[in-house]
């Protein structure tokens, strides 16, 4: 009998201790690897909440040189798609060339507390909450401009903050670079759809028929969502690879050191209430007459086999866009997200022709 106690003991120990580290699991704020130092200069890795829109926002700031290195303040995707640990591990080597931030957009990832007043879930707020952040920044670092860069719905958010904000901006750097919204999703559809009928895949072709094309009627949101799995499937968010990028998401998700238990329990969540929210507003950007022209100069980036934002209109967009200086590099072996496929010649962008721009970027 005392054994037995013994041992109903050590369980009840082992199960506190288990309880225990799942609830610091889901209470640690998380954290990122130490950046390198170059030179003995002042590096810096950051994970950190910032006051923002009069709500907490998530930021993380990495850089080898905070002192010398332009500032390049990443929008992420979505909306609502937390990019956090994704984006660091493909940013890692731009560290030596910018302090690169990446931030969490209100609703997103690890600020998605900040999305609880629907209210305020606009793009219009959102482009305020990124000229605050970007005001916040300039004045921490010192700097008086800095980089953006916006992929996909980040570059509708990127195109319209540079618009109104012009004087805060070395350059803007788009990805996927969004234009006529409606225009850009009933191309996409259409696409998706002529594929599945090309390559005879009846289960995609039901359910993309009976849908229609957009603007999707009765639940638009499972529309949506069913129209970007097909579009994934077929290569056209991945070039070459029919999982999308959702894969390499869900990893960094899963086991990026910057997540807590509780961001990943509610990732998906936080990514359906912001599409839910902020994309029949994205539906009505039109980028050609909200944005026509530019202050600042202007890189899009574009993977010749983008179908989620079809290249062809980001094209479009660029040739008519009015800016002091503006140059379109396209990625033969990418589709939506070049930055990622190809992330060797899009680094080599940024250092080469984007960094010179920098109000202060002295030679490393």
């Amino acid at each position: 009998m005392p054994f037995e106690n013994s041992n109903g003991s050590f369980k009840s120990a082992i199960l506190g201790a288990a309880a225990g580290m799942l609830a610091a699991s889901f209470m640690l704020p998380g954290e990122t690897p130490p950046a390198r130092s170059r030179n003995g200069s002042r590096s810096i890795a950051s994970l950190e909440p910032v006051r923002i829109g009069g709500t907490d926002q998530w930021i993380l700031i990495r850089s080898e040189d905070v002192v010398n290195n332009p500032l390049l303040l990443i929008l992420h995707g979505g909306p609502g798609t937390s990019e956090l640990g994704f984006q660091r591990q493909y940013t890692r080597a731009l560290e030596a060339y910018f302090t690169v931030v990446n931030w969490d957009q209100r609703g997103s990832g690890k600020s998605r507390r900040a999305g609880k007043d629907e209210s305020m879930m606009t793009i219009g707020r959102l482009v305020e909450d990124t000229r605050e952040l970007v005001q916040l920044l300039l004045a921490r670092f010192g700097k008086k401009k800095l980089i953006l860069q916006g992929r996909s719905w980040g570059s509708a958010l990127g195109m319209l903050t540079v618009s109104k904000y012009p004087e805060l901006f070395d350059a803007y750097v788009g990805i996927g670079q969004i234009s006529d919204m409606s225009r850009s999703e009933q191309m996409s559809y259409h696409w998706t759809l002529e594929h599945a009928r090309r390559i005879a895949d009846k289960k995609a072709i039901r359910e993309l028929e009976a849908m229609g094309p957009p603007p999707y009627s009765g639940d638009w949101l499972k529309s949506f969502n069913t129209q970007r799995k097909y579009v994934a499937k077929y290569g056209g968010e991945m070039y070459g690879s029919g999982l999308g990028g959702n894969v390499a998401m869900l990893q960094s998700i899963l086991f990026s050191a910057e997540y807590t238990m509780a961001d990943r329990l509610t990732y998906n969540s936080s990514v359906q209430r912001s599409l839910r929210l902020l994309h029949p507003q994205l539906m009505e950007v039109n980028l050609f007459t909200m944005a026509p022209g530019v202050e600042v100069p202007v890189f899009f980036a574009e993977g010749r086999y983008d179908r989620v934002v079809p290249a062809a209109l980001s094209a479009e967009y660029f040739e008519a866009l009015q800016a002091p200086h503006k140059k379109l590099t396209w990625f033969e072996r990418s589709a939506h997200m070049p930055d990622i496929e190809e992330y060797d010649q899009f680094h080599r962008l940024l250092r080469e022709q984007v960094r010179p721009l920098a109000t202060y970027a002295p030679g490393v």
